[in-house]
């Protein structure tokens, strides 16, 4: 059984709108929301053995905030494949997780990152910004992630927590 935590990242800003995308900071709610998310971890137990993170800069700031707030301080793989990724490619880049991880929190982007929970759960769900979706997986390798269903349980938004 593998656990797979899926977080789109926090509220970023649009203030200055002559960066490119990719490069967008959190704003300040987001700043407030990311390290939020890091300590519900913390508090259900959920610390990731692994992360994967889009290597947009709104990506990289959620994973930093999320980290720190939850004590993290295992391996963290940034990569720009991540960067809107749809489903297949995101299922495809976490079926080369490494396979002594147990528990892997990726971070990234909608519209991948709700095709991919709909996909692995028949359900459709809204992931918003800092959102933290945790879902089960009846798989032994991370390779298998393709070929199998899986079960939400829970989803966490910042907006929802006291």
């Amino acid at each position: 059984m593998k656990t797979l935590l899926l977080m789109r990242h926090a509220k970023s800003s649009w203030k200055d709108d002559s960066l490119d995308d990719h490069d967008r900071p959190l704003n300040k709610r987001g700043k407030r929301e990311a390290p939020r998310m890091g300590e519900l971890l913390k508090d259900q137990n959920l610390l990731p053995d692994y992360l994967l993170v889009s290597s947009a800069r709104r990506a990289r700031k959620t994973a930093e905030c999320v980290a720190f707030a939850s004590g993290y301080r295992g391996e963290t793989r940034i990569t720009s494949e991540l960067y809107m990724a749809g489903a297949p490619k995101l299922l495809e880049i976490i079926s080369q997780t490494p396979q002594p991880c147990q528990t892997l929190l990726l971070i990234a982007h909608n519209p991948g990152l709700e095709e991919l929970l709909e996909r692995l759960t028949s359900q459709y769900q809204a992931l918003p910004t800092a959102a933290v979706a945790h879902v089960k997986l009846e798989i032994a390798s991370w390779g298998e992630i393709t070929a199998i269903s899986a079960s939400l349980v829970d989803l966490w938004q910042p907006r929802g927590l006291n």
